[in-house]
């Protein structure tokens, strides 16, 4: 007598939705359970995501938020690629844990891959957890390499004494269009091809958090930084305010740029400002640790075989692009 196993046949890829939401948050919340179980943190549940992030990566992916459905039309599998001009990063991607096994997801990682190339992407990665060496072997073998770490830090920040924020939503509509343009030439000018207009419009949008800026005394524009505020778990209250790009022309700039978000924290009443900082930039890391952030958590960027990330024009210049939602 053979034991029941489940239908493996998947049918994709399709683009996804904000219809899909929920059957992309089981999958999520599922598969990276799973995956904590097999490391050995078996008391590790993942939360499912806020669904307005879900919103987010997918009006951010556009075409690129790919999903695949089982035989009873339920998703199976998803990867959300995003492109930010020439830089090209897939997050976050699953299958689910019934699934896994058949070859899904080479299928889901190959797809997307292509989709990015095809699109003209310069740079193109994703990032994992680099104490599993399952998944850094699995990316391996589909052409992706190790690279440099993302640490995540964060840091308590008091609420009082600090200067009125600077941010884009409080400038007049001309001016907002004026303050973009500037964003987009200074990422442009720090590596050229890299432009955040997207992400920057769609998180005013849809209520996400904001843009500080920082403007020299004649009015150019020295350092942006992109936040989120909203929680990232569907069941957490708003307690942090997370950097998703940042983009600074000196050291001077981007210690600025930190204390612009931090004011603009302070402003909506919220201790905890969290960075992801890509190791390559040491003297930034410094900077914040010197500043009182810790290290709260590692992921390890794997990049694609010929779209490696590439050294920016100016030496001292920061550019943080946040690989994850």
């Amino acid at each position: 007598m053979r034991a029941w196993l489940p239908e493996t046949r998947v049918t994709g890829p399709e683009r996804a939705t904000e219809r899909d939401i929920d059957g992309l948050n089981r999958v999520f919340a599922e598969a990276f359970t799973d995956r904590y179980r097999r490391d050995g943190l078996v008391g590790v549940r993942v939360p499912q995501l806020n669904p307005l992030v879900w919103r987010y990566a997918l009006l951010d992916a556009g075409a690129g938020a790919l999903i695949w459905r089982d035989e009873r039309d339920a998703v199976a599998a998803f990867n959300i690629a995003h492109q930010a001009g020439t830089e090209g990063w897939m997050g976050p991607l699953a299958v689910r844990p019934d699934r896994q096994g058949a070859g899904v997801g080479k299928t889901i990682v190959t797809t997307a891959t292509d989709w990015l190339v095809e699109r003209g992407v310069q740079t193109l990665g994703l990032e994992t957890m680099p104490r599993t060496p399952e998944n850094i072997g699995f990316y391996a073998r589909l052409g992706f390499a190790p690279g440099h770490l993302t640490v995540t830090l964060t840091n308590e920040i008091t609420t009082r004494g600090r200067p009125a924020p600077a941010l884009l939503s409080q400038r007049s509509a001309g001016d907002k269009d004026d303050a973009l343009a500037a964003a987009r030439s200074l990422a442009d000018a720090l590596l050229p091809g890299i432009d955040f207009s997207r992400e920057i419009l769609l998180t005013a949008e849809l209520g996400l958090g904001d843009t500080s800026l920082v403007a020299r005394p004649d009015g150019a524009l020295d350092a942006m930084v992109l936040w989120h505020s909203i929680p990232l778990a569907e069941s957490r209250t708003r307690d942090e305010v997370r950097v998703l790009k940042l983009a600074a022309r000196s050291a001077e700039a981007f210690d600025a740029a930190i204390g612009a978000v931090e004011a603009a924290a302070a402003h909506a009443g919220i201790r905890r400002v969290a960075v992801r900082c890509q190791s390559r930039y040491h003297d930034a890391f410094r900077r914040l640790i010197a500043r009182g952030y810790r290290v709260r958590w590692t992921d390890l960027r794997m990049i694609y075989e010929g779209y490696a990330e590439r050294d920016l024009t100016t030496p001292d210049g920061v550019l943080f692009s946040n690989w994850e939602i």
